[in-house]
C-alpha cells in the first residue's frame, strides 16, 4: 500500500470509511457515509487503485493486502462478469412488494444492487451490503438480523440471526453457496452459514441459489438446504449432465444467464 503521506486529504478519508466498514464498501455505501457524490467516489477509487491504496470491484473497492485474501471483498473481485449477469437474471424474478431474505454471499451483493430497481420490497438479510444498497430506497423496507459479526462475511450469524429469521414468512430466499454436489446439493464452508440458509429455506415458499458456474467444480464440508427445497439456480453455463440430472431429480429449475455477446 502506499505511504498514507502521498494520499489526498479525500483520499485519506475515502481509505478510513472502508476501514469503519470492515475493509470493503460499495460505492453508495461510500458516497453516503463521505457525504459526496458517487461520482466523486469513483474518481477516488480509481486515483487509489493506481496508488496500490485499494483495489477497485464492481460498484465498490477494498483495502489491498494480503489480509484481504480470503475475505468477502477478495470473493466479490471474482468473477465480476458472471456475477452481474446471474444477478440481472434473478432480480428479474422479483416482484415488487415481495418479502426477501438476501445472504452474505458475493453474488448475492450483486443482486442486491440489481434490486435497487424495485420498489416496496421487504428484505430480510444478515449482510451488512444489501442492507445499505436497498435500505430507505423506493420505499423498501430492510430487516437487519441480529447475532455475532463476522467481519470477513460482513454479516451476522449465530443462534439470534436464525430465531429472529423464524419469524418472518418470505416470498422468496435467495442464497449463495460455496459448492454444488450431485450428492449433496448445496455446500458451505461456514456450518454458521450453511446453518441460516437452511433456515431460511424453511421460511420461504420459493428458493433461489445464485452461483457462477467455477463453483460446480467445487467442494464443501458443510450442507445446506435440503435440495429439494430449492426451486431454482440461477446461473452463467449449463451445468454437467450428472449435476443437471441431480438437480432434474430434486425438481429444481436451473436458469442461465444470457452471455454478453447475446445481450
Amino acid at each position: 500500500m502506499s505511504d498514507s503521506l502521498s494520499l489526498s486529504h479525500r483520499e485519506m478519508e475515502l481509505v478510513d470509511a472502508l476501514r469503519r466498514l470492515g475493509g470493503s464498501a460499495r460505492s453508495a455505501e461510500l458516497a453516503k457515509m463521505l457525504d459526496v457524490s458517487e461520482e466523486t467516489v469513483r474518481r477516488t477509487i480509481k486515483a487509489l487503485n493506481k496508488a496500490g491504496a485499494v483495489q477497485r470491484v464492481h460498484g465498490g473497492a477494498f483495502l489491498a493486502g494480503p489480509q484481504s485474501a480470503t475475505s468477502f471483498a477478495r470473493r466479490i473481485s471474482e468473477n465480476q462478469k458472471e456475477k452481474a449477469r446471474i444477478a440481472a437474471l434473478a432480480a428479474g424474478h422479483v416482484r415488487d412488494g415481495m418479502a426477501l431474505f438476501l445472504d452474505v454471499g458475493s453474488t448475492t451483493a450483486f443482486v442486491a444492487e440489481e434490486l435497487r430497481q424495485k420498489t416496496g420490497l421487504i428484505v430480510v438479510t444478515n449482510s451488512i451490503g444489501a442492507a445499505q444498497s436497498l435500505a430507505n430506497h423506493n420505499g423498501n423496507r430492510v430487516h437487519f438480523l441480529g447475532g455475532e459479526m463476522q467481519s470477513n462475511e460482513r454479516g451476522t450469524f449465530g443462534f439470534v440471526a436464525e430465531q429472529q429469521l423464524r419469524r418472518f414468512a418470505l416470498d422468496l430466499a435467495i442464497l449463495s453457496a460455496d459448492a454444488l454436489s450431485a450428492k449433496q446439493g448445496v455446500l458451505y464452508h461456514s456450518a454458521d452459514e450453511a446453518q441460516l440458509a437452511s433456515v431460511a429455506a424453511e421460511c420461504a415458499q420459493q428458493v433461489a441459489i445464485a452461483m457462477a458456474h467455477p463453483k460446480f467444480a467445487e467442494t464443501a464440508p458443510h450442507c445446506g438446504p435440503e435440495p429439494r427445497k430449492i426451486t431454482v439456480l440461477f446461473t452463467d453455463q449449463e451445468p454437467g449432465k450428472k449435476l443437471s440430472a441431480a438437480l432434474a431429480g430434486w425438481g429444481v429449475k436451473t436458469e442461465v444467464a444470457p452471455s454478453g455477446k447475446e445481450n
